[in-house]
């Protein structure tokens, strides 16, 4: 059976006629350049949470984005360990927090001197405002590009047992 190429009808024929299979062609281009635009209009972002740190069910650690340069952004890091175990004492959270910043700028090639952007939450300033500022500067040590800063107090953190939290933005070179 046999139609004409007006008839929604399918032939029987197994040979499809030319204008099918320009239809077909003109179809699955125009699925294609869709999907294509509209990757093309998506940025390159990378998401991870690198090795040697936890892994956190609702965020990322690292937060890639590639352009011209490497946008990092690195989300608030606590005095918790790779295992999750929380350091005991405002010193040693603010250490951990800053080897586990320095943890996921290794991870994407970075370092502090990649850092333009850091904001610090604390649950007591008054007490322990000073002691953090000595721990960053043990980490951020080109007094000449120190990144901007915030620090706020809190009332407490996402673990009660958390004195501080800091997260990052970091700016690298594109990669080779």
């Amino acid at each position: 059976m046999t139609t004409d190429s007006t008839s929604p009808i399918p032939s029987d024929d197994p040979v499809a006629s030319r204008r099918d299979f320009v239809a077909a062609a003109v179809t699955m281009a125009a699925a294609a350049g869709a999907a294509g635009s509209a990757q093309a209009q998506t940025p390159n972002i990378r998401f991870s949470n690198p090795p040697g740190m936890s892994s956190p069910p609702t965020y990322s650690h690292v937060v890639e984005v590639t352009g011209p340069n490497r946008t990092i952004y690195i989300a608030g890091q606590t005095g918790a360990d790779a295992t999750g175990k929380v350091k005991e004492g405002f010193r040693a959270q603010a250490v951990q927090v800053m080897e586990n910043i320095k943890t996921a700028l290794a991870s994407v090639g970075g370092g502090f001197e990649h850092v333009v952007k850091i904001n610090s939450y604390l649950t007591n300033l008054e007490a322990n405002a000073a002691e953090f500022r000595e721990v960053r500067a043990l980490y951020f040590t080109n007094r000449s590009a120190l990144p901007a800063a915030t620090s706020v107090q809190v009332p407490r953190l996402a673990n009660v047992a958390y004195l501080l939290e800091v997260e990052a933005i970091a700016v690298l070179p594109p990669k080779a």
